[in-house]
């Protein structure tokens, strides 16, 4: 007999968690940007964690701003999901409610919603290339095509910077009091970094608005963690032996999640510490070192592994010589890092070594090698550039730096063409087009990409050395090669 589809918690049979409060009892107090797997893992989660324990009018209308897939697959089960939280012990089911409703690539809904006197808070992760900022200058990239277009009929929004513009411009003319934005993507500084580009475009289009948001908006920063692999045929077949029920929406995840949040919130916030979210002055210094111990390492391995012919993180720390690379990577990370009060960043290390192995998430590295451009800066080029000047090793971030150009060659070795998945793709494939199969070629040519690399490693010849150095061994003898010569050198 075919289960039925979850539409409410009342269908549930098997044994999963359920919220500990009748969503529909509840109303919305936030819009979400960016409905994709990560947000249902972790801040939706938080939410429906909050509400459980202390009620409140905090549900969320969930906006996929491009894709109908999710709504398709939320709408359905009135916005009801299961998580699935992996590891070696096994995976555990918990029916989230949190999910009010569901926005679909329709801009009008969005804008209405976001203009809603409930709003109080709106999140996003929406990722670096949606919010069309240019990271140099921190101001809206004239030549995003979402930023031109919405420069161009600014009532009538479809990007980020605009919907949120065009929302807060609406409130202030109608009196509502302004919602806080919190971003949730993995960028340095994102509070910051959002609150210049939603300035910076408000400052094209009304400048009197642009001053009003810079004083009365609250844009604070925040540091998310959780490994969250896409959903396959196994997630959804895992859900319905959890719950008993259909669930086209269902995600996986691992146990470990982590929040840590600038308490700035002028409308009020839920009470995410009761999901585990931590509310701290200054967000910066986890940031930093979650975006070099955990993504810079990700990152890393995400390369060689693909490279080396590894599909999963699991399957590279199987490979003795990558996890020994992962390790050094860790610590060369941590070694310029500020003291952390309270952290140890050799736990750290360990704790993300155990995350990485966990025999129970499959997380691709092909995924993680997506959108390289936009990560390397801040994941791996900026602890290159503290470790040179400290004077320390720079080896680990030149062989990280190898392996993303000998994976821009867009073909492994036996010769099979592959996506680089990367905003630059075009602009790589166009630079290298010409170029002599040699490291020294490859390396100058992507080095002097526009505003992709820092000053101080584009002028080092040391750095240039290292790289060229590992990304000479890859072309050689092949990138399996060139990692057991690095462990047994590192």
């Amino acid at each position: 007999m075919t289960a039925a589809r979850l539409t409410q918690l009342s269908d549930v049979t098997g044994t999963v968690a359920l919220p500990e409060y009748e969503p529909a009892a509840h109303g919305v107090g936030i819009v979400h940007l960016g409905l994709g797997a990560f947000h249902r893992a972790h801040q939706a989660v938080m939410t429906d964690a909050a509400i459980s324990k202390m009620g409140g009018d905090w549900r969320i209308i969930g906006v996929s701003l491009r894709s109908r897939a999710i709504a398709t697959a939320l709408e359905p089960q009135n916005g009801l999901y299961t998580l699935i939280e992996r590891s070696a012990q096994g995976a555990a089911g918990r029916i989230i409610g949190s999910i009010a409703a569901v926005i679909a690539a329709d801009p009008q809904a969005t804008l209405s919603a976001l203009c809603d006197p409930g709003i109080r808070v709106v999140t996003l992760t929406v990722t670096e290339k949606a919010y069309g900022i240019d990271r140099a200058t921190g101001a809206p990239d004239r030549q995003h095509p979402a930023i031109a277009a919405d420069v161009a009929s600014p009532k009538m929004p479809t990007g980020v910077l605009g919907l949120l513009t065009a929302a807060l411009a609406s409130r202030r003319a109608t009196g509502i009091a302004p919602f806080t934005v919190l971003c949730c993507d993995n960028l340095p500084n994102n509070g910051r970094f959002l609150q210049g580009g939603v300035i910076g475009f408000a400052r094209i289009t009304d400048p009197e608005l642009a001053d009003w948001i810079e004083t009365n908006v609250d844009f604070p920063a925040c540091m998310v963690d959780r490994i969250t692999p896409a959903a396959t045929q196994d997630t959804l077949r895992d859900a319905t032996s959890l719950t008993g029920c259909i669930d086209a929406a269902a995600i996986e995840t691992e146990p470990f999640t982590q929040w840590v949040i600038e308490d700035r919130f002028s409308q009020g916030r839920p009470a995410w510490e009761h999901g585990g979210a931590i509310f701290v002055a200054d967000v910066e210094p986890y940031e930093q070192m979650k975006l070099r111990m955990l993504h810079g390492t990700h990152t890393m391995l995400a390369y060689a592994g693909f490279l080396s012919g590894h599909r999963y993180v699991r399957d590279v720390m199987g490979d003795p010589n990558l996890a020994r690379l992962v390790s050094r990577h860790l610590a060369a990370a941590a070694a310029v890092l500020r003291p952390l009060p309270g952290v140890d960043f050799g736990q750290y290390a360990s704790d993300l070594e155990t995350r990485f192995r966990n025999p129970a998430i499959r997380h691709e590295t092909y995924q993680i090698a997506m959108d390289g451009t936009e990560k390397l800066p801040q994941r791996i080029f900026a602890a290159a550039v503290d470790t040179l000047r400290a004077g320390q090793d720079i080896r680990p971030f030149a062989f990280a730096t190898a392996a993303w150009m000998r994976y821009c060659l867009g073909q492994d070795e036996t010769g099979k063409a592959y996506a680089l998945r990367d905003p630059r793709e075009v602009e790589i494939a166009a630079a290298l087009s010409a170029v002599p199969r040699n490291a020294q070629a490859i390396s100058s040519t992507l080095h002097e990409l526009p505003a992709l690399f820092p000053d101080d490693l584009k002028g080092s010849p040391h750095w240039r050395a290292s790289v060229e150095g590992v990304l000479t061994e890859m072309l050689t003898n092949g990138v399996a090669a060139a990692v057991s010569l690095e462990a047994a050198n590192g």
